[in-house]
């Protein structure tokens, strides 16, 4: 893995139009925020399966601004093309706890840990998004990296992975994910945790279901009454951070709850009054290129449209929101692969073979709300109009006795169930479970 440059390390440089490479290497310390970040990842890859498009269209613009930074050496994004970005490809969204540059109200930080690790894959065919949740406190083997100081760190058999980021910059994280996950990593990016306020503004809030009163004094977020509440803003940043007061408490809750937001934004982006809307649009592409710092394999016009064009037919029942299979032991203090539900998930991946989850294994801090499925297209979850009345279809003839009929076509199957695994599609309806 390749260092890099210093001259890149550290300051806004124009992005450059056609450089379609990933480097791997040190990256500059990033104003961003603490463990809220997990949330903004989250938020982030919402965003792109919902929003490149228009991020495409509108980033000549904003492009002499966009914080550009190698994640080192290595030929892993083929070059934009005019059309979809050719076949599949992964994109990392990773956020650091440094808390410079972003406020008082989020706590001191000593240490710059990547706290929010998750991972879009898009299918080859572009039919299908899945984004995977890799949990901060996750045990992984780390590889060799080199940080921002040159000095070069071996190899563990276990760290949690929220240490990569200080072992090697984001170079680092995307070697260990992609060691943990077999998957080539060809964009990457971060987000300030400032930007999750200003991007949900900026989509005009988005409705959350609870079960019962979300109150978490650890982040502020104060929703007294069970049922729908659309939130935006700092109140969605709260609670998207709270983990005291969903499910059991645990990490591994916050994630599932998190997900009953992410569902919802993307119906929200998908929906005819945000597709429909031009300068809302065009607000959210400003907003999200505005607080992202993005890899050179990324940061281009040709490269953001070819995304956008795999992206922007993706039904929402084939967005799926997954969590790295993962179990505590000794209590809530040892995060460890459940490696046998993860060998399956990964080889579904890489293969791009479709999948699903068990009904009901939304997580801890989730559950589905009944009967709430949407399935389809932009307008999903909104109300249809009657249809026309038909005429009952004339009877078919039997054939005749010698005569050929044509075959019948096979009955749709259904993908198989990864048991074990939790997680929703963005076509499913939940709601967060408050923590009693």
């Amino acid at each position: 893995m390749g260092v890099t440059d210093p001259l890149l390390s550290g300051r806004t440089i124009a992005v450059p139009s056609t450089d379609g490479v990933a480097r791997h290497g040190r990256l500059r310390p990033h104003r961003d925020g603490r463990s809220v970040l997990r949330a903004v990842g989250l938020a982030l890859s919402a965003v792109l399966v919902s929003t490149v498009a228009i991020a495409g269209v509108t980033a000549m613009r904003f492009t002499r601004d966009i914080d550009v930074v190698s994640i080192g050496d290595g030929d892993h994004a083929r070059p934009p093309t005019i059309g979809a970005y050719p076949g599949g490809f992964n994109i990392l969204i990773v956020g650091s706890d440094t808390g410079e540059g972003q406020g008082d109200g989020f706590g001191d930080r000593d240490a710059e840990l990547n706290d929010v690790n998750l991972l879009l894959h898009v299918s080859a065919d572009h039919s299908r998004a899945i984004a995977i949740s890799l949990p901060r406190d996750l045990r992984v083997p780390a590889p060799v990296c080199v940080d921002e100081k040159g000095v070069e760190h071996a190899a563990l058999q276990s760290q949690p992975l929220n240490a990569a980021l200080g072992r090697g910059g984001l170079g680092c994280v995307v070697d260990t994910v992609e060691q943990l996950t077999g998957l080539d990593i060809q964009f990457a990016g971060m987000i300030t945790f400032l930007g999750v306020i200003e991007l949900t503004n900026a989509v005009g809030g988005v409705p959350v279901c609870i079960d019962g009163p979300l109150v978490d004094p650890y982040t502020g977020i104060n929703l007294p009454t069970a049922g729908e509440h659309v939130i935006s803003g700092a109140t969605a940043l709260a609670f998207l951070r709270s983990r005291h007061g969903v499910g059991d408490g645990s990490d591994l809750a916050r994630i599932s709850s998190q997900r009953v937001y992410l569902a919802s934004l993307v119906r929200t982006l998908k929906s005819s009054d945000t597709l429909g809307d031009p300068v809302r649009l065009y607000q959210i592409a400003e907003v999200a290129l505005r607080n992202m710092t993005l890899s050179p394999s990324l940061a281009n016009v040709p490269t953001m449209m070819s995304i956008a064009q795999a992206l922007k037919d993706i039904e929402l029942d084939e967005v799926q929101f997954v969590m790295y299979p993962s179990a505590y032991t000794d209590g809530f203090t040892r995060l460890i692969p459940d490696q046998q539900v993860a060998d399956q998930l990964m080889a579904a991946i890489r293969a791009d073979s479709p999948f699903a989850v068990a009904t009901g294994e939304t997580g801890p801090g989730a559950a589905l709300e009944p009967g709430g499925t949407d399935a389809g297209g932009p307008d999903a979850g909104e109300t249809p109009a009657p249809s026309e009345p038909t005429e009952t279809p004339a009877p078919t003839e039997t054939p005749a006795p010698g005569s050929s009929s044509p075959p019948a076509s096979p009955a749709p199957t259904s993908p198989p169930v990864i048991e074990g695994l939790t997680g929703q599609t963005a076509a499913d309806r939940t709601c967060s479970v408050v923590n009693r």
